[in-house]
């Protein structure tokens, strides 16, 4: 099989700021956990374990203005421009999320990147492909930026593919550990896209993606929130992609299915509380990609987004791609319990995935 990836150095340029936490004198500033160490270490050990030489490059473009506000308003739009050009600041209303002074620039790439990912794959040149962008963007809403996210670059993905490509529907998995409120906010109301995030209960944002927002509508069922407990593992993950999310994405046979790939519900992130491992990751994204090669002759985009711990997320991403590729590597993860996994099922972590179960009967 062929697999994509999206890579471009101007996505390290991405200026997140120079500190994390909230603003205060007394607060002595940190180098902030979306950086770009975190990703280059990605990108280093695909180099290092001889995996980037097996992938098909697909190069990044920045996208335009008319693709931009398939998603977001001209307002926005217009702030995030005059930030970036008074040589950058903050731009979220209600949480702190930073560009420099090409910030609108940079994240016109990212977005960009994952319209390129989504072409290539709808043309066949690949099977599937991987977008190791940044900023990030699930978090981000049509009017405002949040939590590091500038624009929304899996919901412009989609958009794309519907609008521009001619697909009727496509699904966006989330597995970041926070919800995609973004993505959530952007198809409230449409029934072409399936949203679908499992998350963290209660980590971000605050209050955010309880299992009874379902959409609104004519989108009405076609938002799926799996709130998960903290301390949640594999065995949580894995029934939640089984019971829910699997027969979702049956019942809406999609075109092209958008993987939200954030690493922060890995073991040891400093971000959320769960405990996956890369093995974890590899899993799931087997159950995605079946799914795809089922619903949609293998059609499947995954898209960075968050993951916060610069010693483990590099084996997570390439867990991830070694399952997309179909080509093991010699790497060993050395942050691997002795079995391989952490978390079996527990029984509190059943019932909230049985909720969501209840809901989604509900609607008939």
């Amino acid at each position: 099989m062929s697999t994509g990836l999206v890579w471009d150095e101007r996505y390290m340029w991405h200026d997140s700021g120079n500190q994390f936490g909230p603003p205060s004198p007394w607060v002595e500033p940190t180098p902030h956990l979306e950086s770009a160490e975190g990703k280059r270490r990605i990108k280093n050990l695909l180099d290092a374990s001889g995996l980037t030489a097996r992938l098909t490059p697909i190069p990044a473009r920045a996208a335009t203005e008319a693709e931009l506000l398939r998603a977001h308003t001209p307002e926005y739009l217009s702030y995030i421009r005059e930030v970036s050009e008074r040589g950058g600041g903050n731009i979220a209303a209600r949480a702190t999320t930073h560009i420099g002074k090409n910030g609108y620039d940079i994240a016109a790439l990212a977005a960009g990147g994952a319209i390129a990912a989504v072409d290539a794959v709808i043309d066949g040149t690949v099977e599937n492909a991987y977008a190791l962008i940044r900023p990030p963007g699930h978090h981000a809403e049509p009017g405002e930026g949040k939590g590091f996210c500038v624009f929304a670059n899996g919901s412009i993905a989609a958009l794309h593919a519907i609008e521009a490509r001619g697909l009727e529907r496509v699904a966006i998995v989330d597995w970041d550990a926070h919800h995609g409120n973004g993505t959530q906010a952007i198809f409230w109301q449409d029934p072409r896209v399936l949203t679908v995030s499992l998350h963290q209960d209660g980590a971000f944002p605050p209050g955010s993606g309880p299992a009874t927002e379902v959409g609104e509508g004519d989108g009405l069922g076609c938002n799926i929130n799996i709130p998960l407990p903290g301390g949640s593992g594999e065995g949580a993950y894995i029934a939640a992609l089984e019971r829910v999310v699997v027969p979702a994405l049956r019942k809406f046979a999609p075109d092209l299915i958008i993987v939200a790939c954030g690493f922060d519900a890995g073991l040891f992130d400093p971000l959320a509380r769960m405990n996956l491992t890369s093995e974890s990751f590899r899993r799931m994204a087997q159950i995605v990609k079946l799914q795809a090669d089922d619903a949609c002759g293998g059609r499947l985009v995954m898209l960075h987004e968050g993951g916060y711990s610069l010693h483990t997320v590099p084996f997570h991403a390439l867990a991830v791609l070694e399952c997309l590729s179909g080509h093991r590597t010699q790497v060993s993860d050395p942050f691997l319990p002795p079995d391989g996994s952490i978390g079996a099922l527990e029984p509190h972590q059943a019932a909230a995935i049985d909720r969501v179960s209840d809901v989604l009967a509900s609607l008939g």
